[in-house]
């Protein structure tokens, strides 16, 4: 084979009248609403942002200043980030209400091998949050116990890169495997847990600022931005963590019951929702407490606290839990339907993509609900963190020069929802999470790089050939006459 044929191969683009007719031939059951579909996504989104980054980036850390009440800031910044990336999610997800979100938009409009390496980066990224908010939960626990005097061994809350003693971290594997025990119930059941758990999760943040307010002192405003604008700008990079979610909750697409005109009405509702919450709860946090008196890992807990409020914070450790345990199901969700829709399409084996009578890949979901208990019990929080945000943003970077390259290529097909001000705003968007990319520690490039090079290796070792858009593929001559693509 030469090389032109090869860049032809790998060029090749998913046609939009295939992937309809896939759907309806899933075996993913649609069972999601508007309203449950939102939660998912403000599951996702809403969590970790609140109750861990925003404190830490306020306060700083032992290689970054702390920002103050600046943090809002950071908030926006990351958020005007993501809400150009969410409308171009949007305009995706009303024409090709399929799973797999941005690997799918990529295979159609970019190309085969540019789909792949988002799905790739996609599946390690995905796996690491879940394990990250393991992780923390992991830690709101041990403090709460030990709140109520009851202490935990060190060698089973912690790992021994940790220096605390500690060989496993145990609570965060238990946790792990409590989501994905939910998630393997059928989308059906994950989504009315989700529904009711992310009521809870606004109830109680709602609850927060509204108390908050009261025990605001305005001197803690001042100064407004102690380290200058870089450190704020930095912040941003990393609490674009907290403003993601949405790209997660899209994978569910096939599994909403109106595809097309409810994601990307959930899509945008569940960031604006978010953003609300965010700006008001980091304007309560400084301005309850000082900025350098701020607890980097508990923030609104240490607040309380530190207002003569001990009941409260328990409270908020206690809720918080439950908070950020929707950040895993969302996140775990997402793993399992990218690595679904990367299996039927052929990339990978397609034993993958077998569904059970829930209508959920089951041997997805406890494959990668096993991995990430595994990263949450051995790994560090740190290690596990580091290989998060540069796949997210990179896969921003491709949905939104994706939706510019097939607006201008397909300008008739169906779309129930168009982003405003084309091509400002996917291309700000592009460029905003490539500027954050930059931001990111050159030892989280060098992982990056190194994954998407195993990627590579499989990709044309298996996905190549395998793929159903390749028409001596194994799996395309398995299908029948009336079925092939």
């Amino acid at each position: 084979m030469n090389q032109q044929t090869v860049v032809r191969s790998i060029m090749r683009k998913k046609p939009i009248d295939d992937i309809e007719e896939e759907s309806k031939h899933s075996g993913l059951f649609k069972s999601l609403g508007l309203w449950q579909l939102t939660a998912i996504g403000v599951g996702g989104i809403i969590g970790v942002g609140i109750f861990s980054l925003a404190g830490l980036v306020a306060h700083g850390s032992a290689d970054t200043p702390g920002v103050g009440p600046a943090v809002l800031i950071s908030f926006l910044v990351a958020g005007l980030a993501s809400a150009a990336a969410a409308l171009s999610y949007a305009e995706f997800a009303g024409m090709i209400p399929r799973a797999g979100s941005a690997y799918t938009y990529g295979y159609v409009a970019l190309g085969e091998v540019i789909g792949w390496f988002i799905g790739w980066d996609l599946l390690l990224e995905y796996i690491a949050i879940v394990a990250v908010v393991a992780i923390g939960i992991s830690g709101y626990f041990d403090a709460f116990l030990s709140g109520i005097g009851v202490h935990m061994p060190a060698w089973m809350t912690s790992t021994a890169d940790e220096g605390h003693g500690g060989i496993i971290n145990l609570p965060a594997i238990l946790v792990c495997l409590l989501v994905t025990w939910i998630l393997s119930r059928g989308t059906k059941a994950f989504g009315r847990f989700e529904l009711v758990a992310v009521a809870i999760k606004v109830v109680l943040i709602l609850f927060i600022i509204g108390l908050g307010i009261f025990y605001i002192n305005t001197n803690n405003y001042n100064p407004f931005m102690p380290s200058g604008f870089g450190p704020v700008v930095a912040g941003s990079a990393t609490v674009f963590f907290a403003v993601f979610g949405y790209d997660a909750m899209s994978t569910a697409a096939e599994e909403a019951k109106d595809g097309k005109k409810h994601m990307p009405k959930a899509i945008v509702l569940s960031l604006v929702i978010a953003m609300l919450l965010y700006v008001a709860a980091t304007l309560v946090l400084t301005g309850m407490q000082n900025y350098k008196d701020i607890n980097p890992t508990a923030g609104f807990a240490s607040a309380f606290s530190g207002v003569g409020l001990p009941v409260i914070a328990t409270i908020i450790s206690v809720f918080a839990v439950l908070s950020i345990l929707t950040v895993m199901l969302t996140f775990l969700l997402g793993v399992t339907r990218v690595w679904f829709s990367m299996s039927r399409d052929g990339l990978l084996p397609g034993w993958f993509a077998k569904t059970d009578r829930h209508g959920t890949p089951q041997r997805v979901t406890w494959i990668a609900g096993i991995t990430s208990a595994f990263l949450a019990g051995v790994f560090p929080i740190k290690a596990v963190a580091d290989l998060t945000n540069i796949g997210i943003l990179a896969a921003f970077v491709v949905v939104c020069l994706s939706v510019i390259i097939f607006r201008y290529k397909k300008p008739d097909a169906p779309r129930t929802f168009r982003l405003p001000f084309m091509p400002v705003v996917p291309a700000f968007g592009m460029l905003a999470s490539a500027f954050l990319m930059t931001q990111l520690h050159w030892e989280t490039w060098l992982r990056f790089v190194v994954w998407l090079v195993i990627g590579l290796v499989i990709y044309f070792g298996y996905g190549r050939k395998h793929s159903l858009m390749n028409p001596d593929s194994p799996r395309h001559q398995e299908l029948s006459p009336d079925k092939q693509l």
